[in-house]
């Protein structure tokens, strides 16, 4: 079990969507176990194994820019969609990182939140050098 200050997680959350940006919106956070990560990538990704951090998007989003359908939507206010972490696997890679667990969730937040906002490593060099660009900045933003 890893114990975590959720008051500091709400407002670490807070500062990440402000630097982002996106302070009018909100988002769901979840910290899980390794068992609970790896039966959501199983189901939503088709890969069987946890992973460290997971982004459901409630919108599609294009690098950053939301998109809505052609209908009107009023929405106060925006929900992005959910960020899940696996606080083990956190744990972990921050020993393997050389930092502490604060700033292993503030980097996976970072990562969670910018993939609810249109980002995408996996597209290819370019989307994964930009992304990797906004998340420096963001931390960078926070401290």
């Amino acid at each position: 079990m890893v114990a975590i200050d959720r008051a500091w997680l709400r407002r670490t959350a807070e500062a990440v969507l402000s630097a982002a940006r996106a302070d009018k919106a909100e988002l769901s956070l979840e910290l899980v176990s390794d068992r609970r990560m790896r039966a959501l990538n199983r189901r939503y990704r088709n890969k069987d194994r946890a992973t460290d951090v997971l982004a459901f998007p409630m919108n599609k989003m294009k690098r950053g820019q939301i998109y809505f359908p052609p209908r009107k939507i009023n929405l106060s206010p925006l929900l992005l969609g959910d960020v899940v972490i696996s606080a083990p696997t956190a744990r972990r890679q921050a020993v393997e990182l050389g930092h502490g667990l604060r700033e292993e969730l503030r980097r996976l937040l970072v990562h969670g939140v910018l993939h609810l906002l249109g980002y995408d490593h996996e597209r290819g060099p370019q989307d994964a050098a930009l992304m990797a660009r906004k998340e420096r900045a963001i931390l960078k933003t926070i401290g």
